[in-house]
């Protein structure tokens, strides 16, 4: 991922450094859990010794790989070079995916936390916006077309909703891939038993991964890609909303536009939504991502290593730009302008066309066909957009069409939100 989109955090945990002191990780709990089990093989403190003695140089396991054009080996290589004798016991009985696989295991754990804390900061900034604004009026539209009215609160529940459901998702599939395997060449332990897995794994905190070839399974990390790109789907719908909401004709809506920014390079006057751009954009990349995590499930027999080349790439620049969206949608949030006498001016300047259903509904409860009284309806609107009348006093026009005076009432007095406190309530705000 480029330094533009990398945040301090995530871009150390993705490291080159960071991915080889996990390979390191697991090559000493392997180291310990024989220890523990083989005695006899594995002189008690060894572990100890090899942790006082073994680090790690990037530079040296690169300069080995120019050589070998296997980072696995190169990695044994540089770490046996400085621990001495007791190196011996560093990756016996072990392939290469038992370490990749179950380091990969601990850095997806740990990438998911990150995410999942900046998801609970822009959950508690997006409630904050629902209950702030539950009664903040607005018109509601459906094809870009006015509907009837709403709450821009209500509005704002349903990406609550939404980010809750994406939290879920993202808490089952980091415990699909917080897993780990030691099961050997083709999974078969012919070298290492179980027990040492477990060991491995307990002491990692990680879950043994319940069938394994020479590779955990990627279907497990398919879904975790997928999870991402319903995240970003999710965010990106948030930012569409707001940057329909920004354009020039409605001005309801404004991502935040700092002292000193810039909206175009030749038009002065701009202020382009370029932040909500910035997410709708890369929610089109996590997708692309998933799509090579489902290519990844499907590999020859045990495995081949089609799907390696591939996470090189994906897992960090997924996790990367997913907290990059994250700490923008918070960003943008927090720092929201929502314009309530321009969502206002809009509803009361819609010719009260958006009290049709109401209209239509009362005629019918009054005695009138659906189809009479959908034609009549219709008519009036039309009536009323063409010569920018109001809806109401076409219908007042025809004495209501016959219509009882509470009915009258209900039509004229109509508020949206109405149950606007169980709607928060259902979507978690």
């Amino acid at each position: 991922m480029i330094a533009r989109y990398s945040l301090p955090d995530m871009a150390r945990l993705w490291s080159e450094e960071a991915k080889f002191q996990r390979w390191l990780e697991v090559e000493l709990a392997a180291v310990s859990a024989r220890e523990k089990n083989f005695p006899q093989e594995v002189p008690a403190g060894t572990t100890s010794e090899l942790r006082s003695k073994c680090h790690i140089n990037v530079s040296r396991i690169d300069e080995i790989e120019a050589t070998t054009n296997h980072d696995v080996i190169a990695f044994v290589t540089q770490v046996a070079e400085t621990c001495g004798e007791p190196g011996r016991h560093i990756h016996y009985g072990m392939t290469s995916s038992d370490v990749v696989d179950t380091a990969l295991g601990l850095a997806l754990r740990d990438a998911c936390d990150l995410l999942l804390a900046r998801l609970d900061t822009l959950l508690e900034t997006t409630r904050a916006l629902a209950k702030e604004h539950h009664d903040t009026e607005m018109m509601g539209r459906t094809h870009g077309m006015h509907a009837e009215p709403t709450t821009f609160g209500i509005k704002v529940a349903g990406w609550v909703d939404e980010l809750s459901r994406n939290r879920e998702r993202l808490l089952r599939a980091k415990a699909a891939v917080a897993v780990g395997k030691l099961s050997g060449a083709v999974g078969t332990y012919t070298l290492l038993p179980p027990d040492v897995e477990a060991h491995v794994m307990k002491e990692l905190n990680l879950a043994v991964a319940t069938h394994s070839t020479q590779i955990v399974p990627r279907d497990r990390h398919a879904e975790l890609l997928s999870t991402l790109a319903l995240l970003g789907g999710a965010l990106e719908r948030i930012a569409l909303e707001i940057r329909h909401g920004q354009r020039t004709e409605l001005g309801e809506l404004s991502e935040p536009f700092g002292r000193g920014q810039r909206g175009s390079s030749a038009m002065p006057h701009k202020k382009n939504p370029i932040l909500c751009e910035r997410i709708c954009g890369g929610a089109r990349v996590l997708r692309g991502y998933a799509l090579t995590g489902f290519e990844n499930i499907a590999l020859w027999m045990e495995r081949d290593i089609s799907h390696s080349s591939t996470e090189r790439i994906i897992f960090p620049d997924a996790f990367l730009l997913m907290d990059y969206l994250l700490s923008i949608a918070q960003k943008i949030l927090s720092g929201i302008v929502v314009d309530r006498k321009r969502m206002k001016t809009i509803v009361r300047s819609a010719l009260d066309l958006h009290l049709s259903q109401r209209i239509l509904s009362a005629l019918v409860a009054a005695g009138k066909t659906r189809n009479e009284s959908y034609e009549v309806v219709q008519s009036a609107a039309f009536t009323a957009r063409e010569k920018k009348k109001s809806l109401l006093k076409i219908a007042a026009e025809h004495n209501w069409w016959g219509l009882p005076p509470e009915a009258i009432a209900e039509i004229s007095n109509l508020r949206p939100g109405k149950y606007w406190r169980t709607i928060l309530k259902r979507a978690g705000v």
